[in-house]
């Protein structure tokens, strides 16, 4: 293979990484998908080729349906809630925001891509988050254009109700979690119940690795309960740090100098409204490598949030 080609791959494996992730809410999986498209675009006639990047984009798309159809197997056995595996990057503002938005990488909603099927989670990314004609999105499923208008139609009435429904600044996203987090370092219960509102979502995934709560827990003031019972459960040993999560400012949360946990939270611009809590010790591997510190695993003195 020429140095031209795989250079061309190179430029767009961010694209087919950012497809493949958002499809599998995995970054090893997603890895995995690009490795195998790279294999088959290396065995592929490319001169033959109309365009090189729609070719990619089909077989990314198509590996990734397939996977993903192989994971909805699973995680209908999945312990508890799943959600996916968080990445952490240096910047808020990340190289694919050309073509991307970074609420449409966000925790909050590649969990609520969870609701859709396969095809129609590909659907949907391709145009809605990558901008593909709809000629490109029927060459990527291999359909025809009214047959994926459609598909993309019916995702959007499935998600519409459940989006984020506040754009909050940057600067106040920041300000609010960096309160967050000082009322939890500091155990300030009274802090922690007036920065949530009252029906706040607290949702976790253990993965049955660590404890974790099955469902969502809701109320702002048995949320903070929670932090506060964690702050007096391990005095002094706690520590969060502000982070650039899956594209938007998140918290990681140290117990004992241990990476706990990985947390996501969504505000109205004034208060907490929900919070992802990323436990499962599998998906914060990447996290923990990166920073070079030690996982919690399972651990009977873990909290639980």
């Amino acid at each position: 293979m020429s140095d031209a080609t795989t250079e061309t791959f190179n430029r767009l494996r961010p694209r087919l990484q950012g497809i493949a992730y958002r499809m599998l809410g995995s970054s090893a999986e997603a890895e995995d998908i690009v490795q195998d498209a790279w294999l088959r675009w290396h065995a592929a006639d490319t001169d033959s080729l109309d365009s090189t990047e729609a070719w990619l984009v089909s077989v990314t798309t198509r590996l990734a349906i397939d996977r993903l159809r192989a994971a909805k197997v699973q995680r209908a056995h999945y312990v508890g809630t799943w959600l996916p595996e968080p990445l952490m990057s240096d910047s808020p503002v990340s190289p694919e925001q050309v073509l991307e938005r970074a609420d449409d990488v966000s925790v909050a909603f590649m969990a609520l891509l969870e609701r859709l099927a396969p095809e129609a989670r590909a659907a949907y990314l391709l145009r809605e988050v990558f901008d593909a004609d709809y000629g490109e999105v029927a060459e990527a499923l291999g359909k025809t254009e009214p047959a994926c208008r459609q598909l993309v139609h019916r995702a959007k009435e499935q998600l519409q109700d459940q989006r984020p429904r506040y754009t909050v600044a940057r600067e106040t996203q920041l300000r609010l979690l960096r309160g967050f987090a000082d009322a939890a370092a500091r155990g300030n219960f009274h802090a922690l119940k007036t920065m949530l509102t009252d029906d706040a979502q607290l949702i976790g995934d253990g993965g049955g690795k660590v404890p974790s709560f099955g469902v969502p827990l809701v109320g702002g003031p048995r949320i903070a309960q929670l932090y506060w019972a964690t702050y007096l459960r391990f005095p002094g040993a706690v520590r969060y740090e502000v982070v650039v999560l899956n594209g938007q400012w998140g918290l990681l949360r140290f117990v004992e100098g241990v990476l706990e946990s990985a947390q996501s939270l969504e505000t109205d611009g004034v208060r907490v409204v929900r919070i992802h809590s990323q436990r499962n010790p599998d998906k914060l591997a990447r996290i923990a490598a990166t920073l070079g510190r030690d996982l919690a695993v399972t651990n009977a003195q873990s909290p639980t949030s």
